[in-house]
């Protein structure tokens, strides 16, 4: 049930951006659905991976280029899904750090099974 509520929770905050941010676009919740997936899966399989080889770099920045790998990541996503357009890498950058907060803002409000 905590994987269906994120998901939610991600689609919501998908379908917020474009709101916030010029250059983003998102045509339908369908789609915004889809692109929760997606960015679900890159960040449970890809990024770990990613992480780790540009480590060294992360450490450089002191975690900065981490906010990169977002933009990155999201940027990426808006490249294979029709529907979910980001015209810049700053709207990209910008958008993903807004889907972020209100990621982690909406997790707060689900309980913990601790």
């Amino acid at each position: 049930m905590k994987i269906v509520l994120h998901w939610l929770i991600l689609t919501i905050a998908i379908f917020v951006v474009p709101y916030a941010i010029n250059g983003i676009g998102v045509d339908s919740i369908i789609v915004a659905v889809i692109v929760a997936a997606v960015l679900g899966f890159i960040n449970t399989v890809i990024r770990p991976v990613i992480g780790l080889l540009t480590l060294p770099l992360n450490i450089i920045t002191f975690g900065l280029f981490s906010l990169i790998l977002n933009g990155l990541f999201f940027w990426f996503t808006a490249k294979i899904i029709d529907g979910f357009d980001v015209a810049s890498f700053s709207a990209a950058f910008w958008g993903a750090l807004i889907v972020s907060v209100l990621n982690w803002l909406g997790s707060k409000f689900i309980p913990s099974n601790d």
